[in-house]
C-alpha cells in the first residue's frame, strides 16, 4: 500500500504550488515573512524600551511607527485613511527606487556583457589588426610582440569569431609576457563591416588576415578582404594588407579584394615546396624561419653612394658585419644579380644584417686565402627515390613540386590510406610517369614515377615490407580528419608514424634523412628524430611571414620572389664544394668561392652542431673575418640560380627572376 505524504510534504507542495503563480504570491510572501519578523522584533523593542508610551494604544502606534520605518512604510499615525495614504506614498517610493536600481544594474551588467564581448570600438592609431583565428595566430602575435618590443607603445588587435575571454586565455598561455605591446581581443565576424569597424582599420598600420582552419576557409578571407573594402566605403583598402589562402582558385579573387597595397599568400604552395626541398636537404627549413623571425638577422636595403660605379661582385666583399644578396634598381629587387652587374648611383644594396643601420662598410678581400678555395665537383646526377608516407591536402603540391626538380629516372613511392586513383590524380598533374604509364608532363622535361601503395603508416608491417635502406630521404606528413570521422588530437598519427620509423632505422643501421610536417609547434619536443631528420611547422612559416611583411612593407616584393617557384633559390650545399675541407680559413673565402660560382653565400651550418637547439648548427651572416677549420659534413647556405637539374640535388627554395627597372 502507497504510503500517504507527511504534514511537511504537502506543506511544501503548496508553498512550491504558491510560487509558481508569478511574482505577485512572491512579493505577498516576501511581505509576510518581513512582517512576521519586523512586528514582533518592533514590540519587543518597544516593550522593553525605558520611554515606552504607558497606554496600550501608544505602544501600538510606536511599534507601527518602528515597523514603517524599518519596512520604509512611512510610519504615520492617526486617521486609518492618513496611514493608507503614507502606506501608499511609501509604496510609491519603494518602486520607483527598486525600478531605478534595476535599471541601473541591467544597463551597467550589459555594457560589463558587451565589454567582456568585445564589442567596444578602439580608438588607436598605428597598431596592427589581425582578423581571424587560426594555427597562424600565436606565431603572427609572437613576432609582432617582438617587433614592438623596443617601441614605446605598440598594440596588436585580433577580432575573431570567438568568445573574447578564451582568445585572451590562449594568447596569454601561448604567447606569454607581451612587455609594451597590448594585446586587445576583439569578438565577432570578421566579414561583418560594421563588427570590422571596431578594430578601426581605417588608422591602424597594416591588416593581417588569416585562413580559418576550416575547409570554407579561403572564402572566410575574400569576405574579410570585401568588408575591408566596406568599412573604406567601396574604395581601396587605405592601409597595407597581408592575408593568405590555401587554394590558388582564390588567389585571384583574394587579390582584387586586397586592393593595390594588398599582399596574399599561397600558404600551402609555400609550405609544400618547402617540405620538398627539404627532403633533398634537410635542415633547409631553419633557413627562412631564422630570416624571418625578428629574433635574428633580416633582409634591409642599405644605401652607399661610395659603392656607385663598381661591380656586384666587390661588393660581396665590401661589408665586415653584413651579406650582400642582390640590389634594389627602380624600386624592384634583383636577387643575386650577375657578379659583373655594375652598380648605379640610385641602387640600393639589399642586404641580411642584424638590423637597419648596422651594415658597416669593410674591404674583406684581404681576408681571402686563395689556396683554400676548392675546385668545383661534378654534379650529382643520379636518380632519386622518395617515399612519402601518409596524405593530406598539400601532397598533391608536395609531389608536384619534388617532381618538377627531380633527376630523370627518380621514383616517388606513396604510403597512404587514400584511394589509387586520387595519388595517380596528383602525379600526373605533376608531370611525371605514374606506374610505368605515358608521359603527361608539364613541358619541363620531367621524367619521374611515382607508385601509390595503399596501406596505413601507423602500423609496424605496412613499413616492415619496405625497402627502407633503398630510399633517398622519407617524408611524413600529417593526415587530415575525414568527413564522418570523430577528429582526432593534430599529429597523433604523424607521432605513431615516426616512432615505427624510427625503431625500423635502428634495425636497419641506417638514419634516413626524414622530413617531418607537424601541425602544433608543441608536438616538436616529442617527434621522435633522427640526427639526419628535419620538422615543418605547418602554418608557422606562413605566420612568420605574414608578421615580417606588415611590418617590413617594402620587402613584400623581396619575399614574393623569395618564396616563388622557378628561377633563383636558396641552398645547403656542401662546404667541400666551396673551401677546402681540415683548414682553418676565414667566410670571407667561402664568399668568394661562391661569388666565383655565381652564387652568394650567406652562411653556414656546422655538421658538430647540427642537433643542438635551438640553432641546430645554423648561422646566418656571420662576419666575414670568422675563421673556422671546416668539415665534410659542414653545409654553406648560398643564394643561386636553378642550374641544371642534377645540380638541384643539394636542394632549394626557388627564387624568381625578375627583370630590373631602370
Amino acid at each position: 500500500m502507497e504510503q500517504r505524504p507527511g504534514a511537511g510534504a504537502r506543506a511544501r507542495y503548496w508553498f512550491d504550488t504558491t510560487l509558481a503563480r508569478g511574482t505577485s504570491a512572491l512579493v505577498g510572501w516576501l511581505v509576510l515573512v518581513c512582517l512576521a519578523v519586523v512586528v514582533p522584533t518592533s514590540a519587543a523593542l518597544v516593550w522593553t524600551s525605558g520611554h515606552a508610551p504607558a497606554t496600550f494604544s501608544g505602544k501600538v502606534a510606536a511599534i507601527w511607527h518602528l515597523t514603517g520605518e524599518t519596512m520604509r512604510l512611512g510610519g504615520t499615525t492617526g486617521s486609518p485613511a492618513r496611514v493608507a495614504l503614507s502606506v501608499l506614498l511609501a509604496l510609491v517610493a519603494l518602486v520607483y527606487v527598486s525600478t531605478l536600481v534595476g535599471l541601473i544594474t541591467t544597463g551597467l551588467t550589459e555594457r560589463l556583457i558587451a565589454l567582456r564581448r568585445g564589442r567596444s570600438k578602439l580608438l588607436e592609431r598605428g597598431h596592427v589588426v589581425v582578423l581571424g583565428w587560426s594555427e597562424q595566430v600565436f606565431t603572427v602575435v609572437s613576432e609582432l610582440v617582438a617587433a614592438g618590443a623596443n617601441q614605446r607603445r605598440s598594440a596588436v588587435a585580433i577580432l575573431a569569431d570567438r568568445d573574447k575571454t578564451a582568445m585572451e586565455e590562449s594568447l596569454q598561455s601561448k604567447v606569454g609576457p607581451t612587455g609594451r605591446t597590448r594585446l586587445i581581443c576583439r569578438s565577432g565576424p570578421s566579414a561583418d563591416p560594421a563588427v570590422l569597424a571596431l578594430t578601426s582599420p581605417a588608422t591602424a598600420d597594416s591588416v593581417i588576415v588569416l585562413p580559418p582552419d576550416a575547409s570554407r576557409g579561403d572564402a572566410d578571407v575574400v569576405k574579410a578582404l570585401l568588408a575591408l573594402r566596406a568599412t573604406a566605403r567601396g574604395g581601396d583598402v587605405p592601409v597595407p594588407v597581408v592575408a593568405a589562402v590555401r587554394d590558388s582558385g582564390y588567389l585571384l579573387a583574394a587579390r582584387l579584394a586586397a586592393g593595390s597595397r594588398g599582399v596574399v599568400l599561397e600558404s600551402d604552395t609555400v609550405t609544400a615546396r618547402l617540405i620538398a626541398q627539404a627532403a633533398r636537404r634537410p635542415g633547409l627549413s631553419l633557413v627562412p624561419r631564422d630570416l624571418l623571425d625578428f629574433a635574428g638577422d633580416e633582409f634591409y636595403p642599405a644605401a652607399h653612394p661610395s659603392l656607385a660605379g663598381r661591380e656586384f661582385g666587390e661588393a660581396l666583399l665590401s661589408y665586415g658585419n653584413a651579406s650582400a644578396v642582390g640590389l634594389i634598381r627602380g624600386g624592384v629587387p634583383w636577387l643575386n644579380p650577375p657578379a659583373r652587374t655594375v652598380l648605379e648611383p640610385d641602387d640600393q644594396l639589399l642586404v641580411i644584417a642584424a638590423d637597419d643601420d648596422t651594415a658597416e662598410l669593410a674591404d674583406c678581400a684581404p681576408l681571402v686565402d686563395e689556396r683554400s678555395v676548392a675546385s668545383p665537383r661534378p654534379a650529382d646526377t643520379r636518380p632519386e627515390r622518395l617515399l612519402v608516407l601518409g596524405w593530406n591536402r598539400r601532397a598533391p603540391l608536395v609531389l608536384r613540386e619534388w617532381g618538377r626538380n627531380a633527376p630523370p629516372g627518380s621514383v616517388a613511392d606513396v604510403v597512404a590510406d587514400e584511394d589509387e586513383a586520387t595519388v595517380r590524380a596528383a602525379y600526373d598533374a605533376g608531370g611525371g610517369h605514374g606506374d610505368g604509364g605515358d608521359d603527361s608532363g608539364d613541358g619541363d622535361g620531367s621524367d619521374w614515377t611515382c607508385v601509390a601503395l595503399r596501406g596505413d603508416t601507423t602500423r609496424p608491417e605496412t613499413l616492415a615490407g619496405l625497402d627502407l635502406a633503398s630510399y633517398d630521404s622519407v617524408i611524413v606528413l600529417g593526415q587530415e580528419p575525414r568527413a564522418g570521422e570523430p577528429p582526432e588530437e593534430p599529429d597523433t598519427r604523424t607521432l605513431v608514424t615516426l616512432l615505427v620509423l624510427r625503431h625500423l632505422e635502428r634495425r636497419t643501421g641506417r638514419a634516413l634523412p626524414v622530413v617531418t610536417e607537424l601541425t602544433d609547434d608543441g608536438n616538436r619536443p616529442l617527434a621522435p628524430l633522427g640526427p639526419g631528420a628535419d620538422v615543418i611547422i605547418s602554418g608557422k612559416l606562413i605566420g612568420l611571414l605574414m608578421a615580417q611583411i606588415s611590418q617590413n612593407h617594402h620587402l613584400a616584393d623581396v619575399f614574393d620572389e623569395l618564396f616563388s617557384a622557378g628561377g633563383t633559390q636558396i641552398h645547403l650545399r656542401s662546404a667541400a664544394d666551396y673551401v677546402v675541407t681540415g683548414h682553418e680559413t676565414a667566410f670571407a673565402a667561402v664568399v668568394a668561392a661562391a661569388r666565383d660560382r655565381g652564387e652568394c653565400a650567406i652562411g653556414y651550418r656546422s655538421h658538430a652542431e647540427a642537433r643542438r637547439a635551438p640553432g641546430y648548427g645554423l648561422r646566418l651572416n656571420p662576419p666575414k673575418a670568422d675563421r673556422r677549420r671546416w668539415s665534410d659534413g659542414d653545409e654553406v647556405v648560398v643564394i643561386a640560380g636553378e642550374g641544371r637539374r642534377g645540380a638541384v640535388r643539394s636542394g632549394g627554395l626557388p627564387l624568381p627572376r625578375r627583370t630590373p627597372r631602370g
